[in-house]
């Protein structure tokens, strides 16, 4: 055992109180351990006299002892009630729309009727789904897989993020990474609330005794050639042609249950997770297509859905890179892991927003570029649900988690024909693509503010203002007031625009789980802005009478995402298998991501030790496979549900709310301001107590047999009520007459 792993053993285990057990039997079962242990140590006492030091090593060969000892390979043990699961297959599709971005042509998922027609068959759609504001593909990502907000999994804000730096500057990280990687700040990438790595969401599943495969999933598998296989294989790996490395070791891994024989082999590598809750020893894994290919397909390369090997560009076997990996390629690799014996996968398809036949503009609704992508996945979703079935794999025995990350936006003006369908009659766009805004630029020209920020580009850009200064310093309050007013000629119409719909300062950012544990990460606020736009700064400040200009057409983005304008009900999830509700595709049902994880688990009889921001979507099940607590007290579970949610969802009523006084209060005086700071700082607080007592009387029923009384889930369900009510009164009388900006927002749905 390496020294690494000792000290991992012998780390101190500390209670939290948002753990759980890992399964609902394994508090009986974690007891029994730890009694063995303390017997162990118990025996191993030395006689008195002994050398501290001494002392110290018997002590830790006791623990060393006990953590290794146990059965041999273990099978895995999925604990669905009625044991029908026994494989689970988690999807992810980037910017997969399930409303219809042209009113004439089909949908995204109208588009794949394969697709969308196993789903509903046999399980659920639901379209109603909210996200973050601000949220994109990484950011959600780790929201569905941890069924934790943004505060909480460390990357709330996107696909990168900024860092303050101790000498005042702003430095951007990917928020792409392993999940032992570290952030800009020096501190972990997945930084929890405690200040420690979030909790592996593969671990549950591996402490069943099942393996877990991924494939392109941000955080299970590794990321970037530096630092990620530095830290988790050795940089020496590396050595030689980049690309070839990256299409060896990159996006592609088994997390082993412990004893796999998948990863008995000297190609496996310690699966090393710090600060996991109850250790996390003797577990191993296999990163990327060098070490996973020769224990799932060992006689040739991993081949796609279609035969062909999967491969880069370049024409390297191996993971092709997050934005190549086609239907075709992923669901090729998710099933030759099915197959290998591999029972619970994850797999991501890539973005299916492709250039059009010139390669030098995005496409529209209904051009062909998308629809010959669209059919092509659909085509590889069909071979890939005959080939499981072939081999036993089905909605019979398997659970199906699908999701779609990110919510962009089409930007361009009307097809022509006018009347096309994408389908029989291709569409073409005269004009297409979002409008760049150089903000520094239009802050110098029209507010002579020169002040040094960064932003990360985008519609809803988060501002780190040099220097961090403080909520009510004059150059925060004058910054967010300037961004606030800016208006442009939109380039096509004419029109004013005013380019800020909304502003989030730090307090409002609290409500909306965008502040995370690390000071450094925090913006010095956000601007959610007209969704056409999309917000960059230029290398000068220049005065816009000067070319080029501060305003144009930039016909290569048309798909705009991570603005609030999106987040409501415009996103869908889709669950199917045993225990799963039939009801088709229903837009009644109000869900977030963070709702999947624990939805999942508590079909499966897992658990996470850690308490869910989300909850237990439980109009998805039927009332056979719940569990027996939640079972019990349904009705006032679904009313305490839908009250947490209002409170607590970053776009639920609270925060839209919350939202809407902020940029009120930001606009206002400074006398204003500082009341609204005073006032926000108090509900927050108060909405905090009140959802964490909320969410554990959920994630009780749900996980650890406490049914809930339909007298606490009312009373409960006042107090939310009655908070929500408190910061719409505030919106409306303590700050002055709301102009609503969020009603504007949520009207364009």
């Amino acid at each position: 055992m390496t020294l690494r792993a000792v000290r991992q053993t012998t780390r101190r285990r500390t209670i939290d109180p948002h753990t759980l057990p890992t399964t609902r039997a394994s508090i009986d079962t974690e007891a029994s351990t730890d009694r063995q242990r303390r017997r162990v140590m118990r025996s191993s006492r030395p006689p008195a006299g002994l050398a501290p030091t001494l002392l110290g090593a018997v002590l830790l060969s006791a623990v060393v002892l006990a953590a290794w000892s146990g059965p041999a390979a273990a099978a895995c043990e999925l604990r669905s009630r009625g044991g029908a699961i026994k494989h689970v297959v988690h999807l992810q599709f980037d910017n997969v729309h399930l409303q219809r971005d042209n009113p004439n042509v089909p949908s995204d998922l109208e588009q794949m009727p394969h697709l969308l027609d196993f789903l509903v068959g046999d399980g659920t759609v639901g379209g109603n789904q909210r996200v973050a504001p601000a949220a994109q593909k990484a950011s959600e990502t780790l929201t569905v897989i941890t069924g934790l907000h943004g505060d909480r999994t460390g990357v709330p804000i996107g696909d990168s993020y900024g860092t303050f730096r101790s000498d005042g500057g702003v430095g951007f990280t990917s928020a792409f990474g392993y999940w032992t990687a570290t952030g800009g700040d020096g501190r972990p990438l997945m930084l929890s609330d405690t200040g420690r790595t979030v909790p592996a969401p593969w671990v549950p599943f591996t402490r069943a005794g099942c393996d877990v495969g991924a494939f392109a999933i941000t955080g299970l598998t590794l990321q970037q050639l530096g630092s990620d296989v530095a830290n988790v294989l050795d940089a020496r790996a590396t050595a030689g042609d980049p690309a070839q490395a990256s299409a060896d070791l990159l996006g592609i891994a088994i997390h082993c249950a412990r004893n796999s024989p998948l990863c008995g082999n000297a190609d496996a590598r310690p699966d090393i997770l710090p600060d996991e809750p109850g250790g996390y020893v003797g577990f191993d894994a296999l990163f990327g297509n060098r070490h996973v290919q020769p224990v799932i397909s060992p006689s040739a390369p991993v081949k796609d859905i279609d035969g062909d090997v999967i491969a880069d560009v370049a024409g390297h076997p191996g993971f092709p890179g997050a934005s190549a990996a086609t239907a075709a390629a992923a669901l090729g690799y998710a099933a030759a892991m099915l197959e290998a014996g591999v029972p619970v996968v994850y797999a991501s398809i890539g973005d299916v927003r492709a250039r059009d036949a010139t390669g030098q503009r995005a496409a529209g609704p209904g051009e062909r570029a998308i629809v010959a992508r669209l059919a092509d996945d659909d085509a590889a979703f069909k071979r890939f649900v005959d080939r499981l079935a072939a081999n036993g794999i089905s909605k019979r025995n398997t659970l199906f988690v699908v999701t779609s990350t990110g919510t962009d936006r089409f930007v361009g003006r009307a097809p022509r024909p006018p009347a096309c369908d994408g389908v029989t009659v291709p569409c073409s766009y005269p004009q297409i693509g979002a409008f760049d805004a150089l903000i520094n630029r239009l802050l110098a020209t029209e507010r002579r503010n020169v002040t040094a920020f960064d932003i990360r580009p985008g519609s809803a850009p988060p501002f780190y203002i040099h220097g961090d200064p403080l909520a009510a310093d004059p150059l925060t309050r004058t910054l967010q007031q300037d961004v606030g007013v800016l208006d442009v000629r939109n380039p096509v119409t004419g029109k004013t625009d005013r380019l800020a719909a909304m502003l989030a300062d730090r307090a409002a950012m609290q409500i909306l789980h965008m502040i995370t544990a690390s000071p450094a990460r925090s913006p010095s606020f956000i601007m959610f802005g007209d969704p056409d736009y999309v917000q960059r700064t230029a290398p000068n400040g220049n005065d816009c009478a000067l070319p080029p200009a501060c305003v144009a057409i930039d016909p290569a983005v048309a798909w705009v995402s991570g603005n609030v304008q999106q987040a409501v009900g415009s996103s869908w999830f889709a669950i199917a298998g045993p225990g799963v509700a039939h009801l088709g595709q229903t837009t009644d049902m109000v869900s977030g991501p963070a709702d999947l994880r624990p939805t999942m688990l508590a079909l499966l009889g897992l658990a996470d030790r850690y308490l869910h921001d989300g909850v237990v979507l439980a109009d998805v099940l039927n009332a056979a496979a719940l569990p027996t607590a939640l079972a019990a007290s349904r009705d006032a579970f679904t009313t305490l549900a839908q009250a947490y949610r209002d409170l607590n969802d970053p776009l639920g009523q609270f925060g839209r709310n919350s939202l809407a006084l902020a940029t009120r209060a930001i606009r206002g005086t400074d006398t204003t301001y500082a009341r609204y700071l005073d006032a926000i700082g108090a509900v927050s607080a108060q909405r905090d107590a009140l959802a964490g007592e909320i969410k554990a009387r959920l994630a009780g029923a749900a996980f650890a047999h406490r049914p809930i009384a339909p007298i606490d889930a009312h009373t409960l369900a006042g107090r939310a009520d009655a908070l929500i009510r408190d910061v719409e009164d505030l919106a409306g009388s303590s700050i002055g007459p709301a102009d609503r900006p969020w009603k504007a927002a949520s009207d364009a749905h």
